[in-house]
């Protein structure tokens, strides 16, 4: 296949006719053609009061731009850049209709003292022109809200525009004007900025748009809204004073249409307790709610700053220069019960006292102060499930950090692998659709497996909706490989995926069916569906349809189970039919191959798991198929080829992805195009936050996968979709070759663990976590879930390093430093692979594990401690490399022994102890 170049301007053809092609299979033709919202949106009458007028002032380090008629703000421009507006100014017409948010309005939830229901109220509900109240010193523009709020509103409201220390603030007054106290149950401050990605190609989002994630963590709370080319300048929108940032509501009450292209408007909420009581009465928030009670004739302030940061990696240097508290933890915020973290915390004030919710759910200690005076602590796990951290400063601010306490690795890994094997384990009688045996989705709140469903690929094995469990099910066996696990997917392998998922023969062999399920009632026999599923939808494919073998995105989940069968029968005696290896090894080399020749329109994407295409091409060249590498090579350099064409090589199915980066990064990097493997990082790293918040900590934007592979189907941002674990991937490899930067680590890592954080402890892996307030649970279904644990398995490792501030640590496995001996046990699941950062060293096992590694600081010798031998690991198959070039540091081999055949270092394990080898320069 020959792929040519695609000009810019030619973009967003490219991407409406990947849109188009996709809708045809995958979406409802009438969303694709749902341009009828915005018509109907700009047909509106307009009551912003536009046409009177802007008002535009000199604010610091940014060019402010207020509607003259309402003073919400039409343009937020930082100086530093032209042609860049933080709000979405470009929609501001098509915007200006009542209901419809802008920066500078306001939503409460209001009560007298004692009664029982809430009244809502809003600024941009039913717009009027608000009143210009006479600016005084520092103040850009004030006004009174009145005449834009329901006049039987018992507060006074007063919106102020000043500047406060060279920074821009947002400040609201709220009187009570009543002879009653009023308690203020929700004060919500919509966060409008521009995500909005609707009619643009991919160089024009990275260009205007920004994503904006949130650190809920009351008085230390804030939201950092980052361009989406993860270039110079963020924006950090802090509380001034007490306006903790308590909740996080999305605007689902703005009609700016929500979809692919735009995940929606939120509010950071200052109180919350209204919403607690009704429409969240469900779901446990992640702060405790409150509310605040207005005496006859009080005014309360509650204010937010617009501070102008670099880029993502400078936000916590920036807030510590404002005096904004900052927290680090390591290895971060999903915390298994075996592993000692630790938590650093930097702010001008002492600790007060810091509380644990739920009770005991962590242990807290305090250790000495780093050499620059961060607070440190060392915090271990005692409970699954989510705890909360309260640290509270002598000067009465308080901090929450949320924490995801897990099981140790190797214990959620087993359940995962269990659960798979068993309650998903599909074997009972399926002559039609001929998916038994195999992994087949399964219903967590139902407790059943889901053989049926109007998304045909959810019940047919197929797309990563339904490939999701089995693809999950084969990467298991490479963390953690366990003989009657192995014995059923050779099983599925042999009979299912190649020969019903994959066709086995003829022309096409080698092409990837989209699914074994599909929705035929007039030629198969009566009562073949569920008479309670409506299959009168576009997702429920004809046969044709689903035997469809042009989508790309198919291909890496049956190429990455062909390449784990050769791994098990290669590396491991017993497992699978050791003879076996080449053959499995050359069908995922040819389901490569496959790829780029019977699905080669969306082969020009990045895919989802494109990385086991690099896995291959190693090991095809680790066992001398020269040829066959050759081939895949070449057609993995023409796709490089392509993406180094383009300014954004991040294209898919749909407009704008979180997905492909991971194989562009990875083949951008292998091919020397290292330009584009930058502009990729930049990327991923603008949409995939640091925070001291579990949920959002490494979690890669995704918005929209819930309709596809999600049992509750809505437009949310998703908490540790598939994205987190596969754009971790660039981010450790990259690190790796960088070892100083340390934020590279923290941001993989959190994305490595997040990964696997939704796991039930009885092995339930959901799709993803419910971000909505309204919910914050897991989503019902496993869905496309084994995508994302993909990332994990071919990711997982230890990590050792020297920080300048914050001393020796240790991600993945609890270190212990003795005069110039530091030693690591280690905590991850596969213990296979271990970075040590001084070295630029990377150690890895294709077979064995490793218990611990010790590291010499002076010498820079290492030693390792491989666990014993067992019946199906006699040996031990290790890899050396080191991506990184250290100043002062040689190349590093193993003493006493040569390499050996696949370029690996192989021992024999002993049967009764570890196995002890040296690692020296």
């Amino acid at each position: 296949m020959i792929i040519k170049p695609i000009p810019p301007k030619q973009l967003s053809i490219i991407a409406f006719k990947a849109i188009i092609c996709c809708i045809l299979s995958f979406i409802n033709v009438e969303v694709l053609f749902a341009q009828s919202p915005w018509i109907a949106l700009g047909k509106k009458p307009s009551t912003l009061g536009l046409e009177n007028g802007f008002l535009t002032y000199n604010a610091g380090a940014f060019n402010l731009k207020l509607v003259k008629s309402s003073q919400t703000v039409a343009g937020l421009q930082p100086k530093m850049v032209k042609d860049f507006d933080f709000v979405p100014g470009d929609s501001l017409k098509v915007r200006s209709s009542d209901g419809l948010y802008h920066l500078g309005d306001l939503n409460l939830k209001l009560r007298n003292t004692g009664d029982e229901a809430w009244k809502s109220y809003s600024t941009a509900a039913k717009r009027s022109p608000v009143k210009n109240i006479p600016a005084g010193k520092n103040i850009l523009a004030a006004a009174d809200l009145a005449a834009t709020l329901p006049a039987d509103i018992p507060l006074q409201v007063k919106r102020i525009w000043e500047m406060q220390n060279g920074k821009l603030l947002l400040r609201f007054e709220l009187k009570n004007k009543t002879g009653k106290s009023i308690e203020i149950g929700a004060l919500g401050i919509p966060m409008i900025f521009d995500n909005i990605l609707e009619g643009r190609t991919l160089e024009q989002t990275h260009a205007k748009n920004v994503f904006y994630d949130p650190y809920i963590g009351k008085d230390a709370g804030y939201l950092q809204v980052t361009r989406l080319s993860g270039h110079a300048p963020s924006l950090i929108v802090a509380p001034v004073g007490h306006t903790p940032f308590e909740a996080y509501n999305p605007l689902n009450d703005d009609k700016t249409p929500r979809g692919i292209a735009f995940e929606g408007f939120y509010e950071w909420m200052v109180y919350s307790k209204a919403y607690a009581e009704n429409e969240w009465k469900n779901a446990e928030q992640w702060n405790t709610p409150t509310s605040t009670v207005l005496k006859p004739g009080e005014t309360r302030s509650y204010a937010l700053q617009f501070i102008l940061s670099g880029t993502a990696k400078n936000i916590e240097s920036k807030l510590i220069e404002n005096k904004r508290p900052v927290a680090m933890s390591v290895p971060g915020y999903v915390l298994p019960k075996d592993v000692k973290a630790k938590l650093f915390l930097n702010y001008p004030k002492k600790v007060k006292f810091i509380q644990v919710q739920p009770e005991n759910a962590l242990n807290v200690t305090a250790l000495e102060l780093t050499k620059n005076g961060w607070k440190s602590y060392l915090v271990k796990a005692n409970s699954w499930g989510r705890a909360r951290l309260s640290v509270v400063y002598e000067d009465g601010l308080e901090q929450t950090i949320n924490y995801k306490v897990i099981e140790p690795e190797s214990e959620v890994i087993a359940s995962y692998g269990h659960f798979l094997t068993t309650k998903q384990w599909f074997n009972q009688p399926d002559p039609i659709f001929k998916r038994n045996p195999s992994v087949i989705t399964y219903d967590e709140e139902k407790k059943e497996q889901v053989t049926q469903d109007n998304r045909a690929w959810i019940a047919g094995l197929s797309d990563e909706g339904g490939a999701g469990s089995w693809l999950g099910a084969m990467m298991k066996q490479l963390v953690q490989p366990k003989k009657e696990e192995v014995d059923k997917l050779k099983q599925f392998v042999d009979t299912v995926m190649f020969g019903r998922i994959q066709l086995k023969d003829g022309p096409q062999k080698y092409g990837v069916k989209k699914s074994l399920f599909y929705y035929a009632p007039d030629s198969l026999p009566k009562n073949t569906y569920a008479s309670n599923i409506n299959f009168k939808t576009w997702s429920a494919w004809p046969k044709k349809e689903a035997d469809n073998l042009g989508r790309s995105y198919n291909y890496p989940h049956v190429a990455a189970a062909h390449w784990v069968m050769y791994r098990l029968a290669r590396n491991y005696k017993g497992l699978v039919e050791e003879q076996s290896w080449k053959q499995h090894l050359i069908d995922a080399a040819e389901t490569g191959m496959a790829m780029v020749n019977i699905a080669p329109y969306y082969a020009q994407f990045g895919q989802m798991e494109g990385t086991i295409f690099y896995l291959i091409l190693t090991d095809l060249k680790n066992e001398g198929l020269t040829d066959e590498a050759a081939r895949l090579e070449s057609e993995m350099k023409k796709r490089a080829n392509h993406w180094r064409s383009l300014q954004y090589p991040f294209g898919s199915e749909m407009p704008w992805d979180s997905t492909g980066q991971e194989e562009v990064y990875v083949w951008s990097s292998y091919f020397g195009y290292q330009d584009k493997a930058n502009v990729t990082l930049d990327a991923i790293l603008a949409y995939m936050p640091v925070v001291p918040h579990w949920a959002y900590n490494g979690n890669a934007r995704r918005y929209w996968d819930f309709l596809y592979g999600g049992k509750l189907s809505r437009i949310e941002r998703m908490i540790h979709h598939y994205g987190s674990a596969l754009n971790a991937i660039p981010l450790l490899m990259d690190y790796r070759k960088h070892p100083d930067d340390f934020y590279l680590l923290r941001t993989g890592y959190g994305g490595l663990l997040g990964s696997i954080s939704n796991i039930t402890q009885e092995g339930f892996a959901p799709a993803a976590f419910h971000a909505y307030p309204s919910t914050l649970k897991n989503d019902g279904i496993t869905g496309d879930y084994g995508s994302g644990f993909f990332g994990y398995a071919i990711n997982t490792s230890s990590y050792i390093l020297n920080h300048s501030e914050f001393g020796w640590l240790a991600f993945g496995g609890n270190l212990n430093k003795t005069g110039n001996t530091v030693t690591v046990k280690l905590t991850t699941a596969a213990k296979s692979s271990v970075y040590i950062a001084p070295a630029g060293l990377w150690i890895t096992l294709d077979a064995g594990t490793i218990d611990e590694v010790v590291y010499n600081t002076s010498t820079g010798q290492i030693r390792l401690k491989l666990n014993k031998a067992n019946e199906y690991t006699p040996n031990a198959v290790l890899r050396l490399s080191q991506p990184a070039k250290v100043n002062g540091v040689g190349n590093y081999s193993v003493k006493g022994n040569r390499i050996k055949g696949r370029g690996a270092y192989q021992f024999s394990l002993s049967k009764s102890n570890t196995t002890e080898i040296i690692i020296q320069k």
